[in-house]
């Protein structure tokens, strides 16, 4: 598929396809910055995560509960102690041609409300390890693996034993500051290292990637300091002073201080310069003696980078545009049907496996049974596949000519493989949904899958294979059940595979999680269209517990202050809240969520910055045209600062901030006596 056929999607057709990929991606993060095992090339991945914000672009009121927008990596192993980065390790947004290069950059202006070209750095793309290492006085004391972007693993002592660290920075240096680098292996001592392992009898790595992180993430650090391990620093997390005015200035300070900086790096003197520099670097790719995937383009300007911020889990100064892909034939061996956590019927081809370009291939999406007759795709087709473009892995098309002989059209189920029960297809959709609902083990178990996972509940010890054990013994029936394990423990001792040990364990994790934040309660739930961010938006705007309850049970009538109230949420829309309306109006979920709640102690949400901010809580509107900053911008500053942003004028409302040619929201503040305050008030208010 492609992303034409994005553009074609109908509502139902993008909410199955989000589906699948939000499971899919789970799964690769999993494997790639856990395991450090990945499954598909980088190339596959950003493809698979292209399309998910592609269709969300597209349908943003789809955007699911768990959805990857918003993650950033894998959490942490519990092999090492966990350090928290002081500010977050986000990942990039992709490009992967000219023009999106050329979109990243008009958005960014866009932003800024500025005409003029943008200045750049451009760093070649190592695919690596990401690390935070924290100075202070200009010594190392720590360094963390990227882990999930907030917090990371302690591998202070295995950086030490890497000669391309310095361990105390050349010249003055900040009294703390975070340098954020790339551990890599060069092509060259990953083939003599993997030539040492297979004569020791040892495992072989599969790439360099998995060399350096393998390396790195030894719990025994004598195993690390025999590793031919490599370093770039490209970065700066939190610092006690400025060291720089623009990035270009920020990596000569590194290269004082004694780190490596990667000598192809670039300055450019305009966005036009970026194809020019992308078309070299790809020539100049397979000669490198480090591998690389594409070319990171920073906006140089540091003052800009800190206006232009952050969205979901990327910056907004900074893309990477990735290199083509490739492609290869295999064979068809067998179509296989997932039920998802919705009941939607998923086709995925079970593949010859086959290597593309370095990455072995096994399975494959066929999204739906429209896409399969589109293609004519059949078990024992010898098939196109392609690792890059919109979803991989991809088939392309079918080569035709080699078809077996007695070959026949597959033919989709019209029942659900995994309960029987009746899948339907209604009129103008593409999907098939099975009609089991909570009765359905695939569905009940997809959503205590999502309840226990790391964006939710975060409970150790309830993996997929556990909930579905615990589920087959019939202890598991909803989110509540989770809770009452513990009484468990000792039946939970006796199974194979368990133990003493391993039962308390997982009582332990269960009862750590009878605490948690309200975003994450919110997420937990799987409501449709309720990510990570639009239930952080939830939990801010409603503090408690008790008062979103309360909230969204009025909410449920339509034309309700409630109701209004919801709908203007910045990021939340008539869409989403008409979901929360329909979860709440339905009496089993709301018996469901206080039967889960009465189990937990679920926190209020904490304001965004301190205390002391004039606006912590107030519910803040914007209006008419602003001449000093683009809304985007004011919007972004105020939730920083802790306000609730918000669409609409209410009695609710604390403060309209009034630019030129304001409307009827200015005259409706007026009606309702909510304060008012020009845009240069505002300025002077939140300084």
């Amino acid at each position: 598929m492609n992303e034409t056929l994005v553009d074609a999607l109908t509502e139902a057709e993008a909410a199955a396809e989000l589906a699948r990929l939000a499971r899919e991606i789970t799964h690769h993060d999993k494997a790639y910055h856990t395991l450090d095992t990945p499954e598909i090339s980088d190339a596959e991945y950003d493809a698979l995560r292209r399309r998910n914000a592609a269709i969300e672009a597209r349908f943003p009121a789809l955007i699911r509960a768990d959805s990857p927008s918003n993650r950033i990596g894998g959490a942490p192993e519990s092999g090492f102690a966990k350090l928290r980065h002081r500010v977050p390790m986000l990942s990039l947004d992709n490009a992967f041609d000219a023009a999106e290069f050329v979109e990243f950059c008009a958005r960014a202006k866009r932003f800024l409300g500025r005409t003029e070209p943008l200045t750049f750095v451009a760093e070649p793309k190592i695919d690596g390890l990401s690390i935070s290492l924290t100075y202070e006085h200009g010594h190392f004391v720590r360094g963390a693996t990227r882990g999930d972007g907030t917090e990371g693993e302690d591998v202070t002592t295995n950086l030490r034993t890497m000669k391309s660290l310095p361990q105390r920075l050349s010249g003055p240096a900040p009294a703390l500051i975070e340098i954020r680098g790339e551990v890599f292996i060069t092509k060259a001592d990953f083939l003599a290292l993997n030539q040492a392992q297979a004569l020791a009898g040892s495992k072989v790595f599969a790439n360099p990637r998995n060399a350096a992180a393998g390396s790195l993430r030894q719990l025994d650090v004598s195993v690390t300091a025999g590793r031919p391990l490599s370093l770039f620093a490209y970065a700066q997390g939190e610092s006690t002073e400025p060291v720089a005015n623009t990035h270009w200035d920020y990596l000569l300070r590194l290269r004082d201080w004694g780190f490596e900086v990667n000598p192809l790096s670039r300055r450019l003197g305009n966005e036009a310069d970026a194809e020019a520099f992308q078309n070299e670097m790809a020539l100049a790719r397979s000669g490198l003696g480090y591998d690389i995937d594409g070319v990171v383009y920073k906006i140089d300007d540091l003052g800009l980078q800190r206006r232009l911020g952050f969205v979901g889990r990327a910056p907004r100064w900074a893309i990477a545009w990735k290199f083509p892909a490739e492609q290869a034939t295999t064979v068809l061996r067998e179509i296989r049907i997932q039920v998802g956590r919705t009941g939607a019927l998923t086709p995925v081809a079970e593949l010859e496996p086959v290597n593309v370009g370095g990455v072995l291939v096994a399975r494959a999406t066929l999204h739906n049974e429209d896409e399969i007759a589109r293609k004519d795709v059949r078990v024992g087709d010898t098939v196109v596949l392609q690792r890059a473009g919109d979803v991989i892995p991809q088939i392309v098309s079918v080569v035709t000519e080699r078809r077996p002989a007695h070959s026949v059209p597959f033919v989709f189920p019209d029942t659900c493989p995994a309960c029987g029960s009746h899948a339907v297809r209604p009129p103008g959709e593409v999907v098939r949904r099975c009609t089991g609902g909570l009765t359905c083990p695939a569905q009940r178990v997809e959503r205590l899958i999502h309840f226990v996972s790391r964006p939710a509940f975060d409970i150790d010890g309830l993996g997929e294979k556990t909930i579905q054990e615990f589920y087959n013994e019939g202890w598991l029936h909803g989110p509540a059940d989770l809770f009452r394990l513990p009484q468990r423990e000792a039946e939970i001792a006796t199974r194979e595979g368990w133990g003493r040990v391993s039962a308390r364990n997982l009582s332990r994790a269960i009862t750590a999680r009878r605490t948690v934040p309200l975003d994450r309660f919110i997420f937990a739930l799987g409501i449709r269209r309720i990510g990570e961010s639009n239930a952080k938006l939830l939990a801010r705007h409603y503090g408690s517990f008790a008062n979103w309850r309360t909230q969204m049970l009025a909410a449920t009538t339509v034309g309700s202050d409630e109701r209004l109230e919801l709908g203007s949420i910045t990021g939340i829309g008539p869409t989403i809240a008409e979901e929360l309306a329909d979860f709440f109006a339905e009496r089993r979920n709301v018996d469901t969520l206080d039967e889960l709640a009465a189990e937990l102690t679920i926190q209020d949400a904490v304001a965004a910055e301190a205390a002391d901010s004039p606006i912590a809580g107030k519910t803040v509107v914007f209006t008419g045209t602003l001449e000093t900053m683009t809304r985007p911008e004011a919007k972004a500053r105020a939730e920083a600062l802790g306000a609730k942003v918000t669409d609409s004028v209410s009695k609710k409302t604390d403060i309209v901030v009034v630019g030129a040619d304001a409307g009827s929201k200015a005259r409706k503040a007026t009606e309702l006596g909510v304060r008012t305050m020009t845009e240069a008030e505002w300025r002077d208010l939140v300084a």
